[in-house]
């Protein structure tokens, strides 16, 4: 599908003066006032073809010279990338020229409020720079109201233009104004959204859903103890030796899709992936959401993954690619959630339960779900378990264990 011309023109103005390593923020600042630039040239052009029509060729000499040195500032500006001297001399030239075209008209009235443009110096300074900013353009703004005032009162400039004609201008003034005061707080709320959006994005895929609101109502997520959740652990037999074999742009591809395919699974099952160590994988069921169904949720991952990877073992054998064997461990018991730190963060949970869902990855088989027999008792009716019996495993002594199969 082709890009409307229109916009695509667009786009390439918004890109003037922006660099890669430019924070979102200042892309969008530069973006938005290269943008209302172009309106501002093309209205000063017009105001000052105006006035020259009208026999004003003072007053249609100002805005004529706004255009010619705001066009030169934006090529300045995409040569240059000097932003601050383009935003101040933008800034600067909004604020003043509307002032003296005042002047030269012979006052608020005579002039149609023209100074009015002048207040979209402080609007630009909040949009284009930063909030604290904007109360001294603001103030600048006010002292020029203030100073026009006192010299309309002192200077008597009489114009040629007809009541009739100032009238008019009143409307476009006070129509163009409001209109471009709209666009540009309209421009910014939507890029703001847009950046927002994919803020949010990318948080929900650091953190559930759940925490991820949390943190933002209240800056910080409180650790919860869960009564009763199922922990899987995955990884694969041999790793080490064949990742040897491959480059690091073939590992790097080989696990993404690995672990995208267990993402995949894992929040088709209703479960929380926690973290990726290396080969391991570990996700858990039951949190931050409790429910009933955490440990059939988990065993029916697990079963999935491991179909999952019989059918890429077929694959890498059909290709001559050494394959891996994967090693599936499943515990259920009480954990504790939360985050901690405040750089980096994600979600994690601790306790017992998943130290012994460690051990029942790496005490199980390749090619085989096995399961604790906490696991065992809440799934036994669901799935075909095959009792292993008493298992050794590291720092925990024997321990239950069973082969979890579909039913």
């Amino acid at each position: 599908m082709k890009n409307n011309p229109f916009d695509e023109i667009i786009s390439r103005i918004a890109r003037i003066g922006v660099e890669k390593t430019d924070s979102e923020e200042i892309k969008l600042q530069k973006s938005l006032l290269v943008i209302c630039a172009i309106p501002f040239i093309v209205a000063g052009a017009a105001w000052g073809m105006m006035y020259m029509i009208f026999g004003e060729r003072l007053a249609g000499i100002i805005p004529l010279g706004y255009a010619l040195f705001s066009s030169a500032s934006i090529i300045y500006f995409g040569f240059t990338r000097k932003f601050k001297v383009f935003r101040f001399s933008q800034l600067l030239l909004i604020l003043v020229l509307p002032f003296a075209l005042m002047v030269s008209l012979g006052g608020f009235v005579n002039g149609s409020a023209v100074m009015l443009w002048g207040l979209l110096s402080p609007l630009g300074a909040m949009l284009f720079y930063k909030r604290s900013s904007a109360p001294r353009w603001l103030l600048a703004f006010v002292s020029l109201v203030v100073l026009s005032y006192i010299i309309q009162s002192r200077v008597h400039v009489n114009n040629h233009l007809t009541t009739e004609q100032i009238h008019l201008f009143f409307v476009i003034n006070l129509s163009a104004v409001g209109a471009l005061i709209f666009l540009m707080v309209y421009y910014f709320v939507g890029q703001k959204n847009f950046y927002q959006a994919r803020s949010e994005a990318l948080l929900l895929n650091i953190l559930p859903a759940v925490i991820a609101q949390e943190l933002k109502e209240k800056g910080t997520v409180e650790a919860k103890q869960f009564k009763e959740v199922t922990v899987m652990f995955t990884d694969f037999k041999n790793f080490t030796q064949i990742t040897e074999k491959l480059s690091p742009a073939e590992l790097v591809a080989e696990m993404d899709e690995l672990f995208k395919a267990f993402d995949l699974i894992v929040s088709g099952h209703n479960l929380e992936k926690i973290k990726t160590i290396g080969d391991s994988y570990m996700c858990a069921g039951g949190v931050p959401v409790p429910n009933t169904t955490h440990a059939f949720d988990v065993v029916q991952a697990a079963i999935d993954i491991l179909q999952y990877m019989q059918r890429h073992f077929q694959k890498r054998n059909i290709e001559g690619r050494e394959p891996f064997a994967i090693r599936i461990g499943v515990h259920s018991g009480p954990v504790v959630a939360g985050i901690v730190g405040d750089k980096k963060f994600a979600y994690d949970i601790w306790g017992d339960t998943v130290n012994l869902a460690s051990r029942m990855e790496s005490s199980g088989e390749a090619g085989k779900v096995n399961i604790s027999g906490n696991t065992f008792a809440l799934v036994k009716e669901a799935f075909h378990c095959i009792y292993r019996g008493k298992i050794h495993a590291k720092n925990k002594g024997e321990v239950d264990m069973y082969f979890a199969e579909p039913a």
